[in-house]
């Protein structure tokens, strides 16, 4: 009889599992489907691109795109909506930059952020070739100083996850300026940090390490970057000629919009999904990150069309200024500590509205159980679930013992666009946008139900 009594409870409880996984399967359906048919996620993004456009911190676009995502969340009907004050630096670009290879002819540059102007006039100097940091060393001051030091690390096309090759070119572009300027340098040129090889010249932020040693520092498209070293090949005393226009200004105050659906069951705690509201002040900002804002605007009304109200208080952040500071990440993290609400999770869109692949989790104690859920999520081609990064925004929640994730699309694309005029709506896919969405939806939505496991 006991034999008996086991073997019924074990088929009881295998009934049970299986009725749950069944219904979970239904439920991701459920969500797939009304972001599939019902997503608006890819008309925010229209608009967002077409009428807001390029939304740099600080900049009267940035202050327009707030207004939108603030107007965007009332219509949408979230159970609150507020805007969050954040102060954020503001540079400004200035009139279009020149540079042109003396005796070859014009080539295409952008100053990199935060970089500070030439003199009026422009500097005109000899390029000194680079491809490391440890070349400045070899090369020394006396051949440095005064000169025009070029940059050109090129993109490693050999990984498979373009991440990895832009870690290990940006930080030519971050502190190339820096370690330039200890040698004496006049200005930096960089190759463009970008896996495309077109005359699309790619920006993002920089940092001067020693305020007293500042020099500008640009640029250079790809294709001009090999024009450039095929130039200097030829003429070893080539010139290169360089105007630009850019200055940093006193802070100005912004803020993060938020909108949030209450928990019915545990309103005190909290699942977080964002994306970063600025963007760089070329093209219109749609993989980075409109695409990462309206995905997490969707999560929300995605799971009360499909699902309804939620157990656990799901909030969208927009964040304000993750390109040159992390000003509204940080201050929603700070903020978020005073609530007396636990942020249990927190899920970054910042990789490009392109076909999800699945997502990388902070914590290695959470993986394998998040690994558990591949059979729901593999009928959505979603399989990646690894540790890993993620998100600039919400990394300082860190700090409040929250789980983080970061959406994994496919990569090969999204480093054509980075930080150019070509990162515009037109390269986003509507089916893999909202394939992303729903992606993100799904995990929000098993973890408002379920919560996490204690580790």
């Amino acid at each position: 009889m006991k034999k008996i009594a086991v073997a019924l409870v074990l088929a009881f409880s295998f009934y049970q599992a299986e009725a749950q996984n069944y219904a979970d399967s239904v439920a991701f359906r459920k969500i797939f489907n009304e972001v599939l048919t019902n997503g608006e996620c890819y008309d925010w993004l229209h608009d967002l691109c077409k009428d807001v456009g390029h939304r740099l911190s600080g900049s009267p676009q940035a202050d327009m795109a707030v207004r939108w995502g603030e107007a965007v969340m009332r219509e949408a009907g979230f159970d609150s909506v507020w805007l969050q004050p954040v102060m954020v630096p503001k540079w400004v670009r200035g009139q279009k930059e020149y540079a042109e290879i003396l005796g070859v002819g014009q080539v295409d540059v952008l100053a990199l952020g935060g970089s500070i102007a030439t003199p009026t006039d422009g500097i005109t100097a000899q390029v000194v070739y680079a491809e490391t940091f440890d070349d400045l060393e070899k090369l020394g001051r006396e051949k440095i100083a005064g000169r025009i030091v070029f940059f050109n690390e090129y993109f490693d096309p050999t990984n498979i996850n373009t991440f990895e090759s832009y870690g290990q070119c940006v930080p030519y572009r971050w502190k190339g300026a820096s370690e330039a300027a200890k040698y004496g340098a006049a200005a930096v040129v960089i190759r463009s940090v970008g896996s495309a090889y077109d005359d699309f010249p790619h920006t993002g932020s920089m940092r001067y390490l020693d305020p007293e040693q500042q020099i500008p520092a640009v640029a250079l498209s790809t294709m001009d970057a090999d024009v450039l070293k095929e130039a200097l090949q030829q003429n070893a005393d080539l010139q290169f000629r360089l105007v630009t226009y850019s200055q940093t200004l006193e802070m100005v105050p912004s803020f993060n919009v938020i909108g949030e659906l209450r928990g019915t069951t545990y309103p005190d705690e909290v699942l977080v999904v964002g994306g970063h509201l600025d963007s760089w002040d070329v093209g219109e900002g749609a993989h980075d990150d409109g695409a990462g804002c309206v995905q997490s605007m969707e999560v929300l009304r995605t799971l009360r069309a499909s699902m309804g109200q939620p157990k656990r208080t799901v909030r969208c952040v927009l964040f304000m200024n993750e390109e040159n500071g992390v000003k509204g990440g940080h201050a929603y993290a700070d903020w978020a500590g005073t609530t007396g609400q636990k942020n249990l999770f927190a899920m970054e869109s910042d990789a490009g509205g392109f076909t999800p692949r699945g997502f990388s989790l902070t914590d290695s104690a959470y993986v394998s159980y998040f690994q558990g859920l591949k059979p729901l999520f593999e009928p959505y081609n979603i399989h990646y679930i690894e540790y890993g990064y993620g998100g600039t925004d919400i990394h300082p929640l860190e700090d409040h013992g929250t789980l983080m994730a970061g959406l994994v699309p496919d990569s090969q694309r999204y480093m054509d666009y980075h930080h150019t005029e070509n990162d515009i709506f037109e390269h986003v896919n509507k089916r893999e946008l909202e394939l992303g969405a729903g992606t993100m939806a799904c995990l929000v939505w098993y973890i408002s139900e379920y919560g996490l496991p204690v580790h």
